[in-house]
Formats: structure tokens, sequence, C-alpha cells
């Protein structure tokens, strides 16, 4: 026996990785529900987490995408473009901030504004990116805003505006301050019109945005458990020394308190706003069945919201 081979070290058969590959799996852990999941399947949700229906947030193009009829879409007043009256400073030159954040959107500023169709309705349609500075309204984001409800006045068509922000843009100081009251001021002319005016609150919707052109809608929607203030829970805990219960400043609080009229899950949404639209304007569209037009008085039941989703929406609607 050749005992030599006994202490004669063999080329491993299997071959172990000595360092670890970087690169992105796929599966994302959710981080409410902390279930895995992955993102082919939170894309094909409208980036919600199919187990616990967590929203994640979405880009203004994603949310155009998800809110206007394919193709119809055609932005408006992207020639506005920010600049730096006060050269802000902080940690780093205001402008340095913008460049930053347009190289990372692919955006010049917060808000994409423009009209489309919805369920074959013309609307105005503003969306505020969370991705572009919190979505901070700072003059540019004010005037498109403006713009774009002086559009939807002068073509008589309904306004809808999805809020995703921290509030004004402490950068442009008095200047972001100002938008708040020309803003309200342009929505109040288009209430005096008679036109209506659908305001989304999405995660989160604080600031000077929640005390200004994001609280004046005619129907307040709201995506599930979305914050929703002018002050952060912890300013607010700061301030008066108690501790907030975890419901507060969620939409469900809200709803609960009548700040808000319905809450309204992201795949229902577009569904939801061409509903309220249709039915603020008189133009509810009569089903057919068998290529017959309904009786009026089967319309009636059809358009009336049942009384468990009333219960729920907490909002009551009457027959056109």
């Amino acid at each position: 026996m050749n005992f030599l081979n006994l202490f004669t070290r063999r080329r491993q058969m299997v071959q172990v990785e000595s360092t670890k590959k970087d690169g992105f799996s796929g599966w994302i852990k959710c981080t409410k529900c902390e279930e895995m999941v992955h993102a082919n399947e939170l894309q094909s949700n409208h980036n919600c987490c199919p187990k616990c229906e967590h929203h994640y947030r979405l880009s203004a193009i994603q949310r155009a995408d998800l809110l206007a009829d394919e193709g119809t879409f055609e932005e408006l007043f992207s020639e506005v473009h920010p600049k730096d009256p006060l050269t802000f400073v902080d940690s780093e030159p205001y402008i340095q901030r913008l460049e930053r954040a347009q190289k990372k959107t692919g955006r010049n500023e917060a808000i994409l504004a423009g009209t489309c169709e919805m369920g074959g309705n013309r609307v105005a349609l503003g969306i505020l990116d969370f991705g572009f500075m919190g979505g901070s309204m700072g003059s540019v984001v004010g005037e498109r805003i403006t713009l774009l409800i002086e559009h939807a006045l002068k073509e008589s068509i309904p306004v809808i505006l999805v809020s995703s922000s921290g509030g004004a843009r402490m950068q442009e100081s008095v200047y972001s301050l100002m938008q708040m009251a020309k803003t309200s001021a342009a929505l109040a002319r288009l209430h005096n019109a008679g036109i209506p005016y659908i305001s989304v609150l999405a995660n989160p919707t604080t600031g000077g945005v929640t005390a200004s052109f994001a609280s004046l809608g005619d129907i307040m929607i709201a995506e599930p458990d979305a914050l929703i203030g002018f002050a952060g829970p912890r300013v607010v805990e700061q301030t008066i020394r108690q501790k907030l219960p975890d419901t507060a400043q969620k939409s469900e609080f809200l709803l609960e308190k009548g700040m808000i009229d319905c809450i309204v899950k992201r795949g229902e949404l577009k569904e939801k706003i061409v509903f309220f639209t249709e039915f603020l304007t008189g133009n509810q569209k009569l089903p057919e069945k068998n290529g017959k037009k309904v009786e009026q008085e089967k319309l009636d039941d059809l358009i009336a919201l049942s009384q468990k989703e009333r219960e729920k929406n907490a909002i009551k609607v009457s027959k056109p």
C-alpha cells in the first residue's frame, strides 16, 4: 500500500467561487410585508406589492402611462425652465442640485403637464414626480400648473392633478411660497367656470402642496396608506411633544376625518377618475346590452355607487 497517496492533495471536483458575484437577481423584499417579490411581478401590478398591496412610488411618466389612454398624452409648457434667482447655496449650490435631479430623472422639472384622453374624455393632466427633488414646488412647477389650469379653462376640460411632494422648494424661498397663492387663484377661476378639478394624493403629499392646490379638488382621491399632511409626523411630535398614533396623517385616517372623499387602489384609479369626470360633466355614456341602450332607470342603478362602496369611500353620489 502506498501511504504517500493518503496525504496527496487531490484536485477539487467542485469549483468553489472565491468571490460573490454582484448583480440584481430580480427579487425584491417588500418594505411592508417583507415577502420576496420579483421585479417583473411588481411592474405588472402597477408597482404595487401583489401580496400586501403596498404602493411603491411611480415616476411621472409611469403615472401618465397608467392614467392616459394609449398614445393620447401631449406634454405642454416644457419650454418653461427652472432658474436660480437667489443663487442659493446650502450644502451645495442650488444649480448643482437641479442639474443632478435633471440627470437622474431625465426631466427638467418636477412636473409633467399636458393634455390626454382618459376613457375617451379629454382632460388636462398634471403629475408631480417625487424623484425630482422630492417633487418640490418651485416657481416653474407652480407656473406650469397655473398654465395647465388656464389652458383647461380655455378649452373647458376637467383638470386632474396627481401630487407626490415634500412641499414648497426651500431653495427658492418666497418664490416657491408665491406658487401656493397663484395655483389656488387659478383653481378658483376654474371653479367659478364650473369646470371639475380632481386631486389625487399619492405618497407622500406634504407641505405647501397640501396647503394649496392639492387640497382644493372638487373630488379628493388618495392612494392607500399615503402620507398626507402639512408637516411630517416627526416635526409634529417635536412641536406638540406627544407621540402620534401610527395611523395619523395616513389616507385612511384622513378619510375618517373627512378631508378626502375616497381611497382608491392604483389599479382602479383610472376607472374611478373617468367615472367622476363623466359624472361631474354630465357626460355619462349609456351602456349597451345586446346592441340596445339600457333604460334610464337601469342606468341609475349602474352609475350609483353600491351601499358598501359608499360606506367604504365615505362619499354619496346623487342621480345625474
